[in-house]
C-alpha cells in the first residue's frame, strides 16, 4: 500500500467516523430490546464491528490511534464476518459497521437497521493457490472460467465458509457457474481470512482472498495470485 493509498484511507476513515459520532448518526441501529452489548467497552468507546479481512489487513491498527488522536474517543473493534457484523448491528450490539458485503448492505438498510451507509474504500477479490497450478487458471477467461476449471479438476479448494462477504461472492461465482461445490476436493474452513489463507498454503489448496489480508500475509505465503481484475 503506497503512502498516497494510506492516506485516503486515513483521511476518508477518520472524517467517516467523526461525521457519524458529530452529527449523531451513529449507532447504525437503534439497540434491540434486552440486547446485551458483545464486550464491555471502556466509557465513551465506539464499538465498531467490522470483518476479519479488515483487521487481517492491519488498516485498523494504522487508523484507530489516529481517530481516538483527532476525535478523542476510543474505537473498540470487533472482527468477525460481514454477515455477523450486519446481526451485531440489527441487534444493537455495534454502533457503526465496516463491512464489505454490498447486497447484504442494501438489504440492512432496507429492513430499516442502518441510520446511513456510505462507501469509505475498495477492496478486490484475488484466486490464490499452488505455483504449478494444477487447474490451469493461468488460461481462465473470467472468474466463472477459473471457478469452472477448480471444480472440473477436482482441485483442492478452501472456502471461508463463515458467512462473510468474502464467502457470498464465492457461493454467488459458483452459481454463476452453474456448480454445487462438495466432495473431497472442497473444504469450509469456517474461519476468518488470514486463517482461510494459512489453511489453504498448508494444502496446497486454492481460495479466493481480499487483497489487502493476502498483501498483508504474502511474505509467510507459497500462494500466488493466479487470477484477478476481473470486474
Amino acid at each position: 500500500m503506497d503512502r498516497r493509498t494510506t492516506a485516503y484511507y486515513r483521511v476518508t476513515f477518520v472524517a467517516l467516523l467523526a461525521a457519524l459520532l458529530t452529527l449523531g448518526l451513529a449507532p447504525v441501529s437503534a439497540p434491540a430490546q434486552g440486547a446485551t452489548p458483545a464486550a464491555e467497552p471502556a466509557p465513551g468507546a465506539v464499538l465498531l464491528a467490522t470483518t476479519t479481512s479488515t483487521m487481517d489487513s492491519g488498516l485498523l491498527d494504522d487508523l484507530l490511534p489516529i481517530f481516538t488522536q483527532e476525535t478523542g474517543r476510543s474505537i473498540k473493534p470487533i472482527a468477525v464476518g460481514s454477515g455477523a457484523a450486519l446481526e451485531l448491528g440489527k441487534r444493537g450490539e455495534a454502533d457503526v459497521l465496516l463491512v464489505h458485503s454490498p447486497e447484504a448492505e442494501e438489504r440492512f438498510m432496507t429492513e430499516g437497521y442502518g441510520v446511513e451507509r456510505r462507501l469509505v474504500m475498495y477492496n478486490d477479490f484475488v484466486i490464490v493457490g499452488p505455483a504449478d497450478d494444477p487447474a490451469n487458471l493461468a488460461r481462465a477467461t473470467d472468474s466463472i472460467d477459473a471457478m469452472t476449471r477448480i471444480a472440473e479438476s477436482a482441485s483442492a479448494f478452501i472456502s471461508r465458509g463463515d458467512d462473510s462477504g468474502t464467502n457470498a461472492l464465492e457461493l454467488k461465482l459458483w452459481r454463476q457457474a452453474g456448480i454445487e461445490p462438495g466432495g473431497r476436493w472442497y473444504t469450509e474452513a469456517g474461519t476468518g481470512m488470514a486463517d482461510t489463507l494459512q489453511i489453504a498454503n498448508e494444502r496446497r489448496a486454492y481460495t479466493i482472498a481480499d487483497r489487502g489480508t493476502y498483501l498483508a500475509l504474502r511474505d509467510r505465503l507459497d500462494l500466488p495470485i493466479l487470477f484477478e481484475k476481473d470486474p
